[in-house]
């Protein structure tokens, strides 16, 4: 008889979100269920009930984590950029893998339709305080409008991109960098605007 270690609570649920990435990587959304986390960690369906209290509790533990995990690295490139270092493009190119090869716009999509109508909130609130975080509350008011306006933009495209963009480039008959192109053009004209880029 296998006696099953007992982990840390944190520890467990961390371990759960990483396999559930994993899956969701390898085989999409609808792989994403508490049986098969719990089978690839070693887990029983009844541990991540206690820890999710639900398939669509774990969709969206997933989705908070992919935001935070993305949400970082985007921070650094802003950051990166309005010291010199950086570019718009690498921004750009951030937010479009984490919705395509990182699997957020499938997962966000495959919430939705499973009912889950909250299932963009953790990732819009992790944007919201990134967002925030690089304009704080006592800078230009327009600075960030301008900012929280072309985060929308770029989310969707990205959001988009990642959804239909291979296939809509192909039926218009235009290179697939185009959307990564035209995001990078407002992103830079966004950020020029709001005093973080020289023109």
């Amino acid at each position: 008889m296998s006696i099953r270690k007992r982990l840390p609570s944190e520890e467990s649920r961390r371990s759960a979100v990483e396999a559930a990435r994993a899956l969701l990587i390898e085989a999409g959304p609808q792989a994403v269920t508490l049986k098969a986390v719990a089978a690839r960690i070693g887990r029983t369906h009844a541990n991540l009930l206690h820890h999710f209290g639900s398939a669509a509790g774990l969709q969206k533990a997933l989705a908070a984590h992919l935001a935070a995990t993305v949400c970082e690295s985007i921070g650094d490139a802003v950051r990166a950029t309005r010291a010199g270092i950086g570019s718009p493009r690498e921004v750009v190119d951030l937010t479009f893998e984490a919705f395509d090869r990182e699997g957020g716009g499938a997962l966000a999509t495959w919430m939705m339709l499973s009912g889950n109508e909250d299932a963009l909130d953790p990732i819009v609130e992790t944007i919201d305080r990134l967002v925030d975080e690089l304009h704080p509350q006592e800078s230009d008011h327009g600075a960030r409008r301008t900012m929280h306006e072309a985060t929308l933009a770029l989310v969707l495209l990205a959001l988009g991109d990642a959804l239909m963009g291979e296939a809509l480039a192909r039926s218009l008959r235009v290179r697939r960098e185009t959307a990564r192109e035209r995001a990078t053009a407002m992103l830079t004209a966004s950020f020029v605007q709001s005093g973080d880029l020289q023109a």
